[in-house]
């Protein structure tokens, strides 16, 4: 059988890309790893032994056993059914075209697409595997074997390094591998870690393995990560996330796999941008900026704005100005109660007490704790949350989200800003069904005047450039995009 690989010269999203003269960056593209060639480079790494037992038992394959339960099983442990089906299979180019770098290095520009960062699957499930010995095997042998298969394609793609983080130690020894010895220049960080709660503990290996917390890196982190972020800085790499927030409480439908899947990317983002914010790494690390893939923006606007009108009636001042118990005005309480409570309070105004009803012991500890929960954040001010929020993080949205608009929508946004969302396409999953319809997808936005041409840049170009150059001004070195990353980074000075 032959198959003609004749493709239309121009698609849709090429003459886009021509139009708008500027280059369009894709910061999530997904691509298949081949396994007979993985498991060649985790034999390198593992031995014959530990190839054997990756085969038995995959990373992520927890996730499916729902299939191998019966419906009272299902039930009984209350587990999640997961999504199915989850690459497109109708065309059978854009199905190998995922899993071999030379035709999507070939193909790219069919996307309208000059440059990519590559999320290959295998490797964004290799940080969360639990044994320490298989998580740190995989990761070295995913981040060696696309080191060397993407390297001749350099000029327009570069793929991530799986860096675990299950302790700050495991995270430096492999970004430090990845980057200096296999030359990697992007880098993407698990989003959390589940840690069994050690009061349950005691119950047995099955009840710990339910009962558990989550570990964002940042408040309350069982370790001190301070170390790890400080290598990123010195490594000039920024710290990406896809993370997966399915099988939580909120994502546990037995039943239906869109109830589980639905924000499932912005949960989990939104638990590790919260962390990492009150935790104060984005005050500690003022040059480390952060990216949280495939959930889109509209979480991060919100959270945004979130955060400020929780300062604004929160802060330490506001809080002993207006909600301290200890400013009640008792005679005034008494005299309001008595005017106003008729028969309701008769004979009972002995028992106001402070007006706080049932739970006012609940509500007015005598010692409440630490009232400035924005103290680890520096935040002082309504601009210090967009200088320590704003400005380090930002958010992948794929090219037909139409909810982008609420990132760029300046009208709501406190002080008028844009959120950095920036084009993260999610090719090579279910969601997007033809590659080559990127840009088109993107531009119909502009088109349909649901964002402004200006912000459209912003989308496709600008801050991917802002975020990939914020450490490493030579990363488009090279590729390209190096012109265009050159001129960007001339007009700031």
């Amino acid at each position: 059988m032959t198959i003609a690989l004749d493709r239309p010269q121009k698609t849709r999203s090429a003459q886009i890309r021509e139009k708008l003269g500027y280059p369009i960056i894709d910061t999530d593209v997904h691509t298949q790893e081949f396994e007979p060639a993985v498991l060649d480079y985790l034999e390198q790494v593992g031995g014959t032994a530990l190839v054997e037992r990756f085969k038995e038992n995959l990373p992520g394959a927890s996730r499916f056993k729902w299939y191998k339960q019966s419906w009272e099983e299902r039930f009984a442990y209350r587990t999640n059914r997961p999504n199915w089906w989850g690459r497109p299979t109708k065309n059978t180019l854009n199905l190998a075209t995922i899993s071999l770098p030379k035709l999507l290095h070939e193909r790219l520009e069919e996307a309208g697409t000059d440059f990519a960062v590559v999320y290959p699957n295998l490797a964004t499930m290799a940080p969360n595997i639990g044994n320490e010995e298989m998580r740190r095997a995989v990761c070295r042998a995913v981040n060696t074997y696309h080191a060397d298969i993407f390297r001749p394609y350099s000029d327009r793609l570069t793929p991530i390094a799986a860096i675990p983080l299950h302790t700050p130690e495991e995270g430096i020894e492999e970004l430090e591998y990845a980057v200096n010895v296999l030359g990697l220049k992007a880098i993407q960080i698990p989003g959390y870690v589940r840690r069994p709660i050690p009061a349950f503990e005691k119950y047995g290996k099955e009840v710990a393995n339910e009962v558990v917390w989550i570990d964002n890196f940042g408040l309350d982190s069982q370790y001190d990560y301070d170390p790890f972020w400080a290598k990123c800085q010195e490594l000039k790499v920024v710290p990406t996330t896809h993370a997966s927030s399915q099988g939580w409480t909120t994502q546990r439908s037995v039943t239906n796999a869109q109830y589980n899947h639905i924000n499932h990317f912005a949960f989990a983002a939104e638990a590790l941008c919260k962390s990492l914010f009150f935790g104060g790494v984005t005050r500690r690390f003022p040059q480390l900026r952060f990216a949280f893939l495939e959930g889109g923006s509209a979480w991060g606007a919100s959270l945004y704005a979130d955060i400020i009108w929780h300062w604004e009636t929160r802060n330490k001042q506001h809080l002993l100005s207006n909600n301290n118990p200890a400013i009640i005005d008792k005679e005034a309480l008494v005299e309001l109660y008595t005017r106003y409570g008729g028969e309701l309070v008769e004979g009972r105004l002995d028992k106001i007490g402070d007006g706080l009803g049932f739970h006012h012991q609940l509500l007015a500890p005598e010692d409440p704790g630490e009232l400035d929960e924005f103290e680890l954040a520096g935040i002082e001010k309504p601009e210090d949350v967009r200088d320590r929020f704003l400005n380090h993080f930002y958010f992948g949205t794929e090219s037909d989200d139409t909810r982008v608009s609420q990132a760029f929508n300046r009208a709501a946004n406190p002080f008028g800003d844009r959120v950095k969302a920036f084009l993260g396409s999610d090719s090579g999953h279910w969601d997007v069904p033809d590659i080559t319809a990127v840009a088109a997808n993107a531009y119909s936005m502009a088109e349909r005047e649901i964002i402004t041409e200006e912000d459209l840049r912003y989308f496709l170009s600008i801050h991917p450039l802002e975020l990939y150059t914020s450490l490493n001004q030579d990363f488009f070195k090279g590729t390209g995009v190096e012109k265009a990353a050159n001129e960007y980074l001339a007009a700031k000075k």
